[in-house]
């Protein structure tokens, strides 16, 4: 099989790495994949054509009017930002034309809300490809995960004529906050897929370390939270209004002593509370941002339910007028024992890899993805790849060792090959 130089995955993971983009806002980054999948021969699909826009949370519609001005000024062309359609993610298809299974792969595009490190010992700072845009970093490897992505796209086009199936490669917008793989998923363009892959890298693995079966990751909701009152001045009379920051203090304080689950981990936090428009004003209206998480659906659902009783009660107690809006969810899931046990044999072959077991403890939005795969038939794993970053996921200093970009992309390559291997020992798919 023909290989991808190594040195082509970094210089990808840099380019992104340079310009940031936040979920539903990556109009950048897609007509940059588009260009350079559709130059490889792919064929590519992208906005409604893989996207369901009903399905859509979390979704600022003003960020993303600014976002698409900023596409067109960086140089994004028309044709590209009319066939997005207001939409950010893409689609690569390869059909080899033999018959065989299809598989499917995810990578995630988008940044989170990090300032990135201007410290001389920073290693994008040092070699030049660091953020340019202030307030926004690839502080969590999606950079390098699309880096992979490309990867993965260009080894299909070399070796095309030694594979049989069909293959979709999806990069996936808005994974941070868990909003985008609902839309994906319910586009049903996983529902004929039979073997389905995704990675992380990082989550404070070193470099050589594989995770072919993480535990607990939760299930988790989003929430933005609305509370509206009535102003008045606060000295002359304050008896007139309806003060929205006390109700929202007092939803926070009953969330945060939420019960905790016998039956599995919970979690819940409140994350963001804005209020007020001077010390001399009733505030009228105030908004909360807060997430819940359970180790099973049924208690993720018993928190989002205790906390609609805690700000329906606070509404009342403060005379206020109170909405909920979802702006994310994911699921739990466990990778499939025959995918696990392929990917173990990959390992196994390379003296640099070790497989390690963890616990995770957070959410992942690709477990949409193979919920869905799983419910049609198919077969899922996600795994995560070792890349001694120096600090933490969403932190200025965040980075990832280079050398786990071609890890990752190896893992994905000889993944399809071992998969290919066994249909055709099965008698699945015909020996070419």
């Amino acid at each position: 099989m023909k290989s991808v130089d190594a040195q082509k995955l970094i210089e990808w993971r840099r380019t992104f790495h340079q310009f940031p983009e936040p979920g539903w806002e990556e109009f950048v980054t897609t007509g940059t994949l588009i260009s350079l999948l559709r130059d490889m021969g792919l064929e590519v699909k992208t906005g409604p054509a893989m996207i369901r826009r009903e399905s859509i949370l979390g979704r600022n519609e003003a960020q993303v009017a600014r976002a698409i001005e900023n596409a067109r000024q960086y140089g994004i062309s028309s044709a590209l930002l009319n066939e997005m359609d207001g939409l950010t993610g893409c689609m690569a298809l390869l059909d080899s034309g033999k018959p065989g299974p299809t598989f499917g792969f995810r990578f995630d595009i988008d940044c989170v809300y990090v300032q990135e490190s201007s410290e001389a010992c920073h290693f994008p700072q040092q070699q030049g490809f660091q953020s340019r845009r202030p307030g926004l970093m690839h502080a969590c490897g999606h950079d390098g995960h699309t880096a992979i992505g490309l990867g993965v796209a260009a080894w299909l086009v070399a070796n095309r004529d030694a594979l049989c199936g069909k293959y979709k490669l999806i990069f996936q917008p808005a994974e941070e906050g868990v909003r985008g793989a609902r839309p994906v998923s319910d586009s049903g363009v996983l529902d004929d897929v039979d073997y389905f892959m995704a990675l992380h890298l990082g989550c404070n693995l070193k470099k050589g370390e594989v995770l072919l079966d993480p535990q607990d990751f939760l299930c988790t909701t989003k929430l933005d939270i609305y509370f509206n009152g009535e102003p008045a001045h606060a000295g002359a009379d304050p008896e007139k209004g309806h003060n929205a920051l006390a109700g929202a203090c007092l939803a926070a304080s009953q969330i945060l002593a939420a019960p905790r689950h016998s039956a599995g981990m919970s979690r819940v936090n409140v994350g963001v509370l804005r209020a007020g428009e001077g010390r001399n004003v009733i505030p009228a209206s105030a908004e909360m941002q807060i997430e819940v998480r359970g180790q099973t659906a049924a208690i993720t659902e018993y928190l989002v339910d205790y906390v609609d009783r805690c700000v329906q009660g606070a509404a009342l107690v403060h005379q206020l007028s109170a909405s909920i809006e979802k702006t994310g969810e994911a699921v739990d899931f466990r990778n499939d024992r025959q995918m696990i046990d392929m990917m173990q044999q990959v390992i196994d072959k390379h003296e640099e890899l070790s497989s390690v077991s963890a616990c995770m403890g957070g959410s992942e939005d690709a477990s949409l993805m193979v919920r869905r795969v799983q419910q049609h038939g198919g077969k899922a794993l996600y795994f995560i790849v070792g890349a001694d970053q120096p600090a933490g996921h969403h932190k200025a200093e965040f980075d990832i060792a280079e050398e786990a970009l071609s890890v990752g992309l190896m893992l994905f390559t000889e993944g399809v090959q071992s998969i290919l291997a066994a249909e055709t020992r099965s008698g699945c798919v015909a020996e070419q």
